[in-house]
């Protein structure tokens, strides 16, 4: 599908606009400016207020000031490095224009004695006279109208300035094209927002500061464009999963029934829930491809084995995958009682896997002799073939962004996809970043678990710490340490797991185990098989345990040096502890004085352990980029929206395009080729690919 000739004048060279040479393009790439419409998306993010006074008496210096004066006499510099002033009277004052390194000759045609002159710059008090150090515009009376009221403040790169950009940002303006509107005009007016030229030339040219906040109503309009031709892309590429067709998988509920009875509890209402969702899209003849949320302990585990039970139940097969073999050996220990109750086979697939055993795994697998398979991503190597594949569960999903999930999808396997994550997500990053799945939320905790106890203390308090160790080990517990960094560094006085490993082995005996990022695998996965095994009681570890480790004795956690984790990482590790019948409690350690983010972090996990209100928390501290850590999220970069301020309209969004998609999936409607014009403006270059293959 080609780009509209419409928008060629927007796609054209940097060089093509005014005032913009080869030196200026080049700087502007350094602001992600490469052609001229992405001028048009430059917004300002400041605003200067120039409207005139009658004198700077007016004002409450320092301030920036503009004023119209009467220009007097001329004071050359006396010495070297002494600077060039200008006397100047307005309406009520006098007062000094001051320049370094200028030429005189250009000073006196810019400001000639005698005549009037409007002059805007900052103004400041100087051993009690007013200075004004050179201004930001000087003009005659008669350019007066060509100063804006409130001057608009770009962000800039090395080797541009305000005026480069301005002039660029205006010649960019000016190649606007009447474009049919893509929101729904119900929308448009419920918002009241402008139409989009309207919406672009209003967001270039602020009145006041105001018009240069999220809420101002043709930011919001252009922050919704982002979002909506984002949820597009999505919604595209979920239709794309849909079409390939999927098939119907209908339970008996007979081998889940018998899972159930196995139970010593009740599912939470949150289980029966999601599982009733889950049931309810394996058995429609779409693809299902939806995201099961649910913080640590909400029991997503359960649920998942129902779902695959579904697929067993319908004569079909299901696969885990995990992202570790630790993880994937877990999940086996985990399900394998269920299995049991169920009578289904199931086994488990890893990469060392080798020899006759992999080779008699497969043809059992072929044979459909074998109904669940747990594994590592090397379920999907060319040699592995099932039988009849009906559902793959995919755990941790920040691991496994869109793009593999379209691979996955592309494999040609029609199964159906449900996609674990233990990380709560806020709705407004959730729709973010899966809004082409559905969502299932396990928001209850399963009766039976013990709230974990959470308290504060100073590294200071070390011996203290070690002590409580000591003798909750002799009672048989078990307890993991986690320390933020491997290597002693100077630099960092982060107690390293090393030195840590060392002191703790001095005072507690040789129950200590230690495993962290730099062991080798097969090193890594000893070290925890001994504390699964409880033959370590204490294990001094990095964050390589903060995803799926499962050690239902350990009721102690300590992290050390707290303050510099982050609040989702904080949560993801407390989950560790608390999983079996005894009290557990988290200490953590940090290094005082706190600083204010820090001290609220911390409190924050103090006070709850609901990680939905711990992650909306985090995103209002730290932003969504870092958040997800936008690198490995798949997270968009929006220019103009912001997640935090105007989360609410990403939902709309979201209903919007899979409304528009719903009725016009080839987007061949006024308003589906008005949104091609818009996923062609935002470089959703993909979607396009999509609509062009679907």
């Amino acid at each position: 599908m080609s780009r509209p000739a419409v928008l060629f004048p927007l796609f054209a060279d940097l060089v093509t606009l005014g005032g913009v040479g080869p030196k200026t393009a080049k700087a502007m790439a350094g602001l992600g400016v490469e052609r001229p419409k992405d001028l048009l998306f430059l917004l300002p993010h400041g605003g200067v207020d120039r409207r005139r006074l009658d004198s700077v008496r007016d004002a409450t210096l320092p301030a920036t000031v503009t004023v119209e004066v009467t220009v007097g006499a001329h004071h050359p510099p006396t010495g070297r490095g002494r600077s060039y002033r200008v006397s100047v009277r307005d309406a009520a004052q006098d007062f000094q224009i001051v320049f370094f390194h200028a030429r005189g000759d250009y000073l006196k045609s810019l400001l000639p004695m005698g005549q009037r002159r409007i002059i805007s710059g900052r103004a400041e008090m100087f051993d009690g006279v007013v200075q004004l150090v050179h201004p930001d515009h000087v003009l005659p009376p008669e350019e007066a109208d060509d100063l804006p009221r409130f001057e608009p403040v770009y962000p800039l790169t090395a080797g541009l300035g305000q005026k480069q950009v301005a002039k660029a940002v205006a010649a960019a303006l000016d190649r606007l094209p009447d474009l049919p509107e893509w929101i729904d005009l119900p929308l448009r007016q419920r918002e009241g927002w402008p139409d989009w030229t309207d919406a672009l030339r209003k967001a270039h040219h602020p009145d006041g500061a105001a018009d240069l906040a999220p809420t101002a109503p043709a930011r919001q309009r252009l922050a919704y464009d982002e979002m909506f031709a984002h949820q597009l892309t999505l919604a595209l590429a979920r239709l794309r999963v849909r079409r390939g067709k999927g098939r119907s998988s209908r339970g008996t509920g007979a081998l889940q029934q018998k899972v159930l009875k196995s139970l010593p509890y009740e599912p939470t209402t949150a289980q029966v829930r999601a599982s009733a969702e889950i049931a309810a899209d394996m058995a429609s003849d779409q693809r299902m491809n939806r995201l099961l949320q649910g913080d640590v302990g909400a029991g997503k585990t359960l649920v998942a084995f129902l779902a695959l039970l579904v697929a067993v139940e319908a004569g079909g097969q299901g696969v885990m995958m995990a992202p570790t073999e630790i993880l994937a050996r877990q999940h086996l220990e985990g399900l394998q009682p269920l299995a049991e109750a169920a009578g289904v086979r199931l086994e488990l697939l890893t990469g060392r896997d080798k020899g006759a055993d992999r080779a008699a795994k497969l043809r059992a697998l072929a044979a459909g002799e074998i109904g669940i398979l747990v594994g590592t991503h090397a379920v999907f190597q060319k040699d592995v073939v099932f039988h009849d594949l009906r559902l793959a569960v995919v755990d941790e999903q920040h691991r496994f962004g869109v793009a593999q999930r379209m691979e996955l999808a592309g494999k040609g396997i029609a199964a159906d996809v449900l996609v674990m994550t233990a990380t709560p997500i806020p709705r407004s990053l959730a729709l973010a970043s899966y809004g082409d799945m559905d969502v299932s939320v396990l928001d209850e905790k399963p009766a039976g678990r013990k709230p974990v106890k959470t308290a504060l203390v100073t590294t200071q308090r070390m011996d203290e710490v070690v002590a409580h160790l000591r003798a909750a080990i002799a009672e048989g517990r078990q307890a993991y340490w986690v320390c933020p960094l491997v290597e002693d560094s100077e630099v960092v006085d982060y107690a390293s797991a090393e030195a840590r490993f060392q002191h703790l082995r001095a005072a507690l005996g040789d129950c200590v185990g230690l495993v962290h990022g730099q062991m080798p695998p097969a090193e890594k996965d000893a070290a925890m098989a001994r504390f699964v095994a409880g033959e370590t009681a204490v294990l001094v570890a990095t964050t390589v345990i903060e995803v799926g480790v499962n050690v239902p004795n350990a009721s102690i956690m300590v992290i050390e040096r707290a303050e510099i984790f982050g609040l989702a990482q904080l949560h993801q590790l407390r989950g560790r502890v608390g999983r079996g019948t005894a009290q557990s409690t988290c200490l953590l350690m940090y290094q005082a004085p706190l600083s204010e983010g820090g001290r609220r972090r911390l409190s924050i996990l103090r006070d709850t352990e609901d990680g939905f209100r711990i992650a909306e928390e985090d995103l209002a501290i730290r932003g969504a980029g870092d958040l997800i850590g936008t690198a490995q999220s798949g997270l968009p970069r929006f220019r103009i929206a912001d997640l935090e301020r105007q989360a609410a309209l990403m939902a709309v969004a979201q209903s919007d395009a899979r409304r528009l998609l719903a009725d016009d999936p080839g987007l061949e409607s006024d308003r589906g080729r008005a949104a091609r014009n818009l996923l062609w403006l935002l470089d959703q270059d993909r979607a396009i690919r999509l609509i062009s293959v679907g």
